[in-house]
This record gives C-alpha cells, sequence and structure tokens, in this order.
C-alpha cells in the first residue's frame, strides 16, 4: 500500500476521535460489494465508512484514551491496521487517513491533535429545506410510544384489510363528485377540509417515528419546511439506518400506513354521521398516500426502492448509469462496479424510469404551462370575486396558493434534471464533431 506521507510539522498533541461518536457497525442489507460501516457523529448524523477507515477510527478509540504513554497513537493504530488486514501500515499511512479522509468528516481530530473545521453540509438532490423543528426529540420519542403498538404485524394486516374494504365500499357505493361541490361551494367546508389533510400529513410524519420506535431505534426531532415550494412536515429517521432491510421498509412504510388509519378514522366518522366533506377529506388523504409512493421524488417512495436495494442515495447513480446507457461511456469512477449485481440492475431500470417520466412530465407542463396559468388566472379571479366575508377571502387565498405551488414546484422539480439531459446531449454533440 502505497500513500502519500502526511506532513508532521507543528505536532502539539496525539490525534483522537471527535468526543461523542458513535461506532454502529455494519450497514445491513447493503447493496454495495464491500458493505460501508457506520459511524454516527455528534449532531446525530450516520457516515458510511469503507472497512478500512472503520477499522483505523475503531483502533483510534482504543488507544487515544492512552496517548500519554508508550509509542505514539498513529505507530499503535497502524501497527493494529497491520495486523488487521495483512497488509503493512506506517505512522505516515495513519496520519494521511486522518487528515485527508477522517477529520474532513468530521470523526477524528487531524494527526497532530488539532481540530479541523466542521464539515460543510452536503446539499443533496431535491432534498428538503428550511427545516424548522417543532418537537424536539424527546416529545418525539414520547409521542412515538403512544402508537408504536400499531406496528404488531396482526394489527397491521387488519389495520391495511379494513382500509381496503373501506375505500372499496367508499369508490364503489358513494358520490364523491357531489361531496366535492358541496364543499367548493362553501369556503367553511373548503378550510375544514384542509385542517384534516394538513392532521393527516402531521399524523404521516408521527407513523415514521412510531415505526422507528417500534424498531428499538430512536427517532429525531418532528418538525415543518420546504420542499422544492411546498410547505411540508417532516421526522428525522436517520436512525433508521441502524435496523435491518425490513426495519427500514417498515420505517418508510410507516408514514402511508398511518395515513390509511387516519383515512379509516374519517371513514368510520363519515359512516356514523354521513357528514358528506369527509368523503373530500378521505379522497385528499388519498392522493398523499398516491404521491408518497411515488418514487421521482424524495417521497417514501423513493426511500423504499433504496432500502430495497440497500443504496441510500439513488440520485447519485443517475449520471453514471446515463453516460454509460446513452452515451457508451465506462464507469470511470467505479461507482457502479461498487455495487451488487441485482442492485445494479434495480438502480439501473429506476433511472431509466426516472429520466422518461420526468422528461414526459416537463414536455407536458411546458405544452400545457400557458392554458394553466390562464385557467388558474380566471379560478383566482372568480374566488377573490365570491368571496364576501373573512373566512371567504381566507379560504380563496388558500385555493389560489394551492393552485400555484403545484406549477412552482414542477418547474423546480424537472428543471434540473431536464438542464441535465440537455447539457448530455450537447456533449454528446460536441464529441462527433
Amino acid at each position: 500500500m502505497s500513500l502519500p506521507s502526511a506532513p508532521r510539522t507543528g505536532r502539539t498533541g496525539e490525534p483522537a476521535p471527535v468526543a461523542g461518536i458513535e461506532l454502529v457497525g455494519e450497514f445491513e442489507g447493503s447493496g454495495y460489494r464491500e458493505p460501508p460501516q457506520l459511524v454516527c457523529r455528534p449532531d446525530g448524523q450516520l457516515v458510511r465508512l469503507p472497512t478500512l477507515l472503520y477499522q483505523a477510527v475503531r483502533s483510534l478509540e482504543r488507544h487515544g484514551a492512552h496517548s500519554g504513554a508508550g509509542d505514539p497513537v498513529t505507530a499503535r493504530v497502524a501497527a493494529d491496521l497491520s495486523r488487521e488486514t495483512g497488509r503493512r501500515f506506517t505512522e505516515a499511512h495513519i496520519a494521511y487517513l486522518l487528515d485527508h479522509k477522517l477529520a474532513p468528516l468530521g470523526l477524528t481530530t487531524r494527526a497532530d491533535g488539532s481540530l479541523p473545521p466542521p464539515p460543510a453540509k452536503t446539499d443533496p438532490f431535491l432534498a428538503f429545506r428550511f427545516r424548522l423543528a417543532v418537537l424536539p426529540e424527546h416529545l418525539t420519542w414520547f409521542l412515538s410510544g403512544l402508537f408504536a403498538w400499531l406496528f404488531r404485524p396482526v394489527l397491521v394486516f387488519l389495520g391495511v384489510g379494513a382500509f381496503l374494504a373501506g375505500e372499496a365500499w367508499l369508490w364503489t357505493t358513494q358520490d364523491t363528485a357531489a361531496a366535492l361541490g358541496s364543499v367548493l361551494s362553501s369556503p367553511g367546508l373548503i378550510l375544514l377540509v384542509i385542517f384534516l389533510a394538513v392532521a393527516s400529513c402531521a399524523f404521516h410524519e408521527l407513523g415514521h417515528g412510531a415505526a422507528c420506535r417500534y424498531g428499538g431505534v430512536r427517532p429525531g426531532a418532528m418538525g415543518c419546511g420546504i420542499y422544492l415550494v411546498w410547505p411540508a412536515f417532516y421526522t428525522d429517521i436517520t436512525n433508521s439506518y441502524r435496523l435491518s432491510r425490513a426495519g427500514r421498509i417498515r420505517a418508510d412504510l410507516g408514514g402511508v400506513y398511518f395515513n390509511a388509519l387516519f383515512a379509516l378514522g374519517l371513514l368510520g366518522c363519515y359512516a356514523l354521521t354521513g357528514f358528506q366533506p369527509l368523503l373530500v377529506a378521505i379522497l385528499s388523504v388519498n392522493l398523499e398516500i398516491v404521491q408518497q409512493l411515488l418514487p421521482t421524488l424524495r417521497f417514501d417512495g423513493y426511500y423504499i426502492v433504496a432500502d430495497l436495494v440497500g443504496i441510500p442515495d439513488l440520485f447519485r447513480y443517475i449520471a453514471p448509469i446515463l453516460r454509460r446507457v446513452l452515451l457508451g461511456r465506462r464507469d470511470e469512477e467505479g461507482l457502479l462496479r461498487a455495487l451488487k449485481r441485482w442492485p445494479q440492475i434495480v438502480v439501473a431500470c429506476w433511472v431509466l424510469f426516472l429520466v422518461p417520466t420526468l422528461g414526459l412530465q416537463l414536455g407536458l407542463m411546458l405544452v400545457n404551462l400557458p392554458q394553466l396559468l390562464w385557467a388558474d388566472w380566471w379560478r383566482a379571479d372568480a374566488l377573490l370575486a365570491h368571496a364576501h366575508s373573512v373566512l371567504g377571502l381566507v379560504a380563496a387565498w388558500l385555493q389560489i396558493l394551492l393552485l400555484a405551488l403545484p406549477l412552482v414546484g414542477l418547474v423546480l422539480a424537472l428543471g434540473r434534471p431536464g438542464w441535465l439531459l440537455v447539457r448530455a446531449g450537447w456533449r454528446r454533440v460536441q464529441s462527433w464533431r
């Protein structure tokens, strides 16, 4: 093994792990040929490491408490890695790993004992932004515990079965169109349906937290933020990566499962009261379920696919797969070669489904955008014209906002993939010249 020597001048102390890190262990159900090892930083973020770097951190943690006696810590870590791997490591190798690999990730100090600057925050493609924690971790833990029992297999089977039976009865016997018409004619009923839709979204997030607690890991804070341009709720379930593949998928589906239970509760209220706006609220919950199961954006469906194949960030593989499939280029970075065979196939199918789907949506949006904007303008004008009370005015502005946000969100969601496709095509044309 040959690594560049790290500069050793200005040494002020021995290296050590950053206070508060936790060695979690192997990422179960991984889709990589070499399963990564997980280390939890003090800020709660899980970092995936190759086995060699994980062994270095583990050895450093073991020897860091005794840095004042005997050989330097780097020498002892080098001896450990040499013994565990069968390859020869020197202090210079360990110093390089510390200074250029581990310290930038916020896991260790540098080789001279100095603290590195905080690691730069990553900016994942189509990520959730502007988060504001509303419920701290200890309250999420408490509330999740109130509902974790709902994930017992018998209750899941009964709940899903009752939901499907209720949906079949609803769509075959009830007039949802008439219920929708009655709601749209009343500002108060519009606000009621919006309130129930928001409550369903909040209950959805509680489902993720309860699934984590049922699996034995601690959910993080719950709050709200902006996804693209839509206001949205979130629950920090980073700790679900400590679970097996089945446990992670249960956490992914926990939100949709709680949506189903919420809809089942609304259906029961409707069966008792006959209050038609509840049908519209159930319709909104159904739309939320369908949206969450889509695997295109970072909804629950995306994370279900990611956890099925054991690859946390699917968007990372769009460019390598398109370069290989469309441009015939080799995987120079080795990203695809690092995956097992069947995850490679699944990810390739996902990418080849995602790109034309987003392209088709972008094309339809561009073709229909003028008509949609014109229709929304007249709809907004009609809403404001008939808003003769404060309640009506509030309902009108909420509806205008709901009309405008999908258009803006679609532009932001599809604009970057569309630009990547155009740029790749342009580079291909340039290469032909």
